[in-house]
């Protein structure tokens, strides 16, 4: 599968690209950042996925989230993805919290949402698939993080796929979308009324059914304002303790939901992977 180029630029020794491809899981057009430290000149480097939240595409993090001086001084790649398909033709929905930008990382089996909303499909098999041939990744040596709604999608995806990554953090992370107005709004549209289905998206729920993670960094603002009606993240602290899930959880004085607060942890959390990513 072909890969375009839209942008090629320098930036901390290394190269901050942004990509466009036809995606067979969603069936449109998908761009996507990724950035390639200066280590990765003289072979593969680890690779950090992000998983951005809701409203946002590739762009806001690549643009905000200050992530490349540490990327470059650890000799991590970067990966981007946007939240959803987009397009003429594709499915939306009227706020910002359903349809385009909020795809929630599920594969949707409802109308009108189930022709191009396989989120779930792109990020866990065909954008790794895509990225490992044509750059210089040690896919043996993977990790994940995200935000809010992609907190979400990189709790529930290295949940569900046991082995893959070896590290796995999360900025304000959904925790336990079929308990808040967000998940249930989502998971309606994109799932249907099963809750079973629902909860092989829920990071609390996979939790509680016995899934595991080598552990888990979060890091929540405690002045965030959907803190206790959207992320409840004692609901995910509980569930860890009842599990014997590592967790380190950092609830920060004073920061909110905003690439502010992302940005001024962002260095920790990839120094937190790169540990755990070293080679061996």
């Amino acid at each position: 599968m072909s890969i375009e180029t839209i942008s090629s630029v320098r930036a901390h020794g290394g190269t901050q690209l942004v990509l466009r491809h036809e995606s067979r899981a969603t069936g449109t057009p998908m761009t996507f950042a990724l950035f390639l430290p200066p280590q990765a000149e003289t072979g593969p480097v680890p690779l950090l996925t992000y998983l951005s939240g809701l409203t946002c595409t590739h762009a806001n993090v690549m643009e905000k989230g200050e992530y490349r001086r540490a990327c470059a001084e650890h000799g991590i790649a970067f990966l981007a993805p946007d939240t959803s398909p987009r397009g003429d033709g594709v499915a939306d929905a009227d706020g910002y919290d359903l349809g385009q930008g909020a795809g929630f990382y599920v594969d949707a089996t409802e109308s009108p949402f189930a022709p191009h909303y396989a989120m779930w499909a792109y990020v866990t098999a065909e954008l790794p698939a895509l990225v490992a041939p044509h750059y210089p990744l040690a896919m043996d040596r993977q990790g994940i993080t995200g935000h809010s709604m992609g907190g979400h999608g990189a709790l529930t995806v290295a949940l569900c796929h046991p082995g893959r990554f070896r590290a796995v953090s999360a900025f304000a992370p959904i925790v336990a979308p079929s308990q808040v107005p967000w998940g249930e709004k989502a998971f309606s549209a994109y799932l249907g009324p099963d809750r079973a289905a629902w909860a092989r998206h829920d990071a609390v729920a996979l939790i509680e059914g016995g899934a595991r993670l080598p552990d888990l960094l979060v890091d929540q603002g405690d002045a965030d304002t959907f803190l206790a009606e959207q992320l409840k993240p004692e609901l995910l602290e509980a569930a860890c303790r009842a599990a014997g899930q590592p967790l380190t959880l950092r609830m920060q004085p004073g920061y909110d939901h905003s690439y502010y607060f992302i940005s001024t942890f962002m260095a920790d959390h990839i120094a937190w992977h790169a540990a755990r990513l070293a080679s061996g």
